[in-house]
């Protein structure tokens, strides 16, 4: 059977995938229109003109409800391997958790506040998503060396450090940048004075997504022996 047939691994695998798909469809659609320039636009600039909004805005919605659904479900594993064989203190996985959702509900506001309609809302929620989202993997990152080896093989906790690691070195020169760029715009010339600071921030904004989505990869192996069971209980007559 396919790794992510078993148990709970489709959350992570369908989170991997769809916000694969929706970055690179939303991207290609907006290339092709001529919205954008092929070269190193911002993910959002790839979201924010029709027809390509309406894509990048549904598909972003759906993926941080499978963010939110694939948190929630890694908090519940940890929290039942942690009462097993205790390896660390519940309050730092529910941090994790919190932040995490978050992250989550920032991807909400990117994905229905465009970048060039309400610039400062949308990258408010930018910032939740991204900051918020790299400490919540490297959270997850310390809990996975925390519950090594019973839980994790320290080959899985190398390598979500590693992406961690990665993702937060990223992010500060993303977050550096944009914000020495005077204005929001979808276009650039390389003769421009803030291109520079644009491309630096455009490929740390790449590189922390999809940090993020290579990290919940790691995920898949942890879920396939999670199961869901729903519980139906009527009390009193019908």
């Amino acid at each position: 059977m396919l790794c992510f047939l078993r148990g709970m691994a489709f959350v992570p695998f369908l989170l991997v995938t769809w916000s694969s798909a929706a970055f690179i469809i939303s991207y290609v659609v907006a290339v092709l229109s001529g919205h954008v320039n092929p070269f190193l636009p911002y993910i959002s600039d790839t979201g924010t003109t029709p027809p390509e909004s309406g894509i990048f805005g549904f598909m972003i919605n759906f993926s941080a409800f499978l963010g939110a659904a694939t948190m929630y479900t890694r908090y519940k594993i940890v929290e039942k391997q942690n009462q097993t064989c205790y390896f660390s203190t519940p309050v730092f996985n529910l941090v994790s958790l919190v932040l995490g959702l978050v992250g989550c509900f920032g991807m909400g506001i990117v994905a229905n506040f465009q970048e060039l309609a309400v610039p400062v809302v949308h990258d408010g929620g930018a910032l939740l998503a991204f900051v918020c989202g790299v400490v919540y993997t490297l959270l997850q990152s310390i809990i996975s060396y925390k519950s090594c080896p019973q839980w994790n093989s320290l080959s899985t906790c190398h390598i979500r450090m590693a992406i961690s690691a990665v993702s937060c070195a990223a992010v500060v020169p993303m977050i550096v940048c944009a914000s020495l760029i005077s204005i929001t715009k979808l276009e650039w010339n390389p003769r421009e004075k803030d291109y520079i600071y644009h491309v630096v921030s455009a490929i740390c904004e790449w590189t922390v997504a999809f940090g993020f989505i290579f990290y919940f990869l790691t995920f898949i192996q942890d879920f396939q022996s999670v199961t869901l069971r729903i519980s139906t209980e009527i009390n009193g007559d019908i």
